[in-house]
């Protein structure tokens, strides 16, 4: 169906459906409901939802309840917070999940066969879509309602939504009271947008947990790497708001990250993150994705200091680099001696994605004072080495072991910048469960000596 035709199609329809409140736009009735919406997409479209917290699942699951008259309908999207409906593998026929990074909702569909992955980095996404290496039909957005100027704001999360409107043949927008106006590229005129559906539903959040004291002690080792006027990467989780818990001394330091959460909040508010010393984007804040509480979102609501860019700009190495002593903290599943870095798969089986690990990883390393950390428990819950002497087979390798710097646990920091590999294997095991500490050594050199 083309837009001409589904324009007509729904508006003909909302002539005699009095229920539906009309907005009249450029002479075409933009509110419609959910169920109207998503009748624009047909079999075979490629449709991408927003990300993360702004997962706009209202259309998603109204699109899920067309699969019976649908097929073969490619959903891509990053990580999404929230149900997945069209997810499930007993829709095969009709939708395809295309994840560039791998949430909890869909990781099964990786086995279950109506899920793929494409592994790319966060910087490199929004290029896919303006490169039409992946053509869109159909971007389905969350928004905040229209200011007095007809604007909306994609709030809480921008990364490569901005390419994908500009891109897609159609824009439908969930439009929801709750959703933070930011600042930044995610400001998004109604002439932009082709459908409006209004929701009232809370954002997705996640309240911020205690941290362990195995987290506490790598926050702290974290901490100490960190110098006054530095300026930050990190994600979300306990190591990350454990490091931050010990940085309330610290001056002027700057935040320039893929994503932040409510750890961040106390330290704005006490001084102690001003960006006064960033190298891009001073004095403000940098971002492309949030995830936290409600404070969270009511703190970035209106706050010029909060800038969010899109992944393209946040991500780009060259950018980042510019930020003197800027700080990579990034996270992995399992590191080999060498430090070899997986992040993404447990052995072969894929469980996130790449992210932005690397764009942040290179940028830290080529910063002026800068230094690119990865920190991680030693062990998982089941009490495995996470240091191990070989990754597992089929592990894929987000960061190379020429790319990473340090490697941290709660027993410690390994430096492995300008170490050779006998060395680094010495540090690395220093920094291992000390029940794993000798297995991981006799693994490692019997098969060395083996070759």
């Amino acid at each position: 169906m083309s837009k001409i035709a589904a324009n007509h199609e729904i508006n003909h329809f909302l002539c005699s459906n009095v229920a539906v409140s009309l907005v009249k736009i450029q002479g075409m009735s933009k509110y419609v409901t959910a169920a109207q919406a998503v009748q624009v997409v047909k079999s075979g479209d490629r449709v991408y939802l927003q990300a993360a917290a702004a997962a706009p699942t209202i259309l998603a699951n109204a699109l899920t309840e067309r699969a019976h008259e649908l097929r073969d309908v490619e959903i891509c999207h990053l990580h999404t917070e929230g149900e997945a409906r069209y997810a499930n593998p007993a829709l095969a026929d009709s939708f395809h999940v295309n994840s560039f990074f791998i949430g909890a909702n869909v990781r099964h569909t990786l086995k279950a066969g109506n899920g793929s992955y494409t592994p790319v980095f966060l910087s490199e996404l929004p290029h896919l879509f303006r490169k039409k290496v992946l053509p869109l039909d159909v971007v389905f957005i969350h928004v905040s309602p229209p200011d007095v100027h007809g604007y909306c704001s994609l709030g809480v999360s921008v990364e490569a939504t901005v390419a994908a409107i500009e891109q897609a043949k159609i824009v439908v927008a969930q439009v929801n009271k709750n959703m933070p106006r930011t600042f930044g590229d995610g400001i998004i005129h109604v002439s932009k947008i082709d459908y409006l559906v209004e929701v009232d539903v809370p954002i997705y959040g996640h309240e911020v947990a205690p941290f362990t004291a195995e987290e506490e002690k790598i926050g702290g080792f974290v901490a100490s790497l960190i110098d006054d006027r530095s300026t930050l990467q990190m994600g979300i989780g306990s190591i990350p708001n454990a490091a931050l818990s010990k940085l309330t001394n610290h001056k002027e330091l700057g935040l320039h990250t893929e994503m932040f959460s409510d750890g961040v909040i106390d330290l704005i508010e006490s001084g102690v993150i001003t960006c006064n010393y960033k190298g891009t984007l001073r004095g403000r804040v940098l971002a492309t994705f949030l995830v936290g509480s409600q404070r969270l979102y009511n703190y970035v609501n209106d706050n010029p200091f909060i800038e969010m860019k899109e992944s393209s700009m946040v991500n780009d190495t060259a950018r980042i680099r510019k930020n003197p002593k800027m700080i990579a903290i990034n996270s992995a599943i399992e590191v080999d001696v060498t430090g070899q870095v997986c992040a993404d798969s447990i052995g072969p089986r894929m469980y996130s994605g790449v992210g932005g690990q690397m764009d942040f990883i290179r940028g830290a390393s080529l910063s002026e004072g800068g230094k690119a950390i990865i920190a991680l428990p030693s062990t998982t819950k089941r009490g495995e080495s996470r240091i191990v002497p070989f990754l597992k087979q089929g592990a894929g390798v987000v960061s190379t072991r020429s790319h990473v710097q340090y490697i941290i646990t709660e027993y410690g920091i390994a430096d492995l910048y300008g170490k050779t590999l006998k060395q680094r294997a010495e540090a690395m095991i220093r920094i291992a469960h000390p029940n794993h500490q000798e297995g991981i050594e006799r693994a490692y050199y019997e098969l060395l000596n083996s070759i």
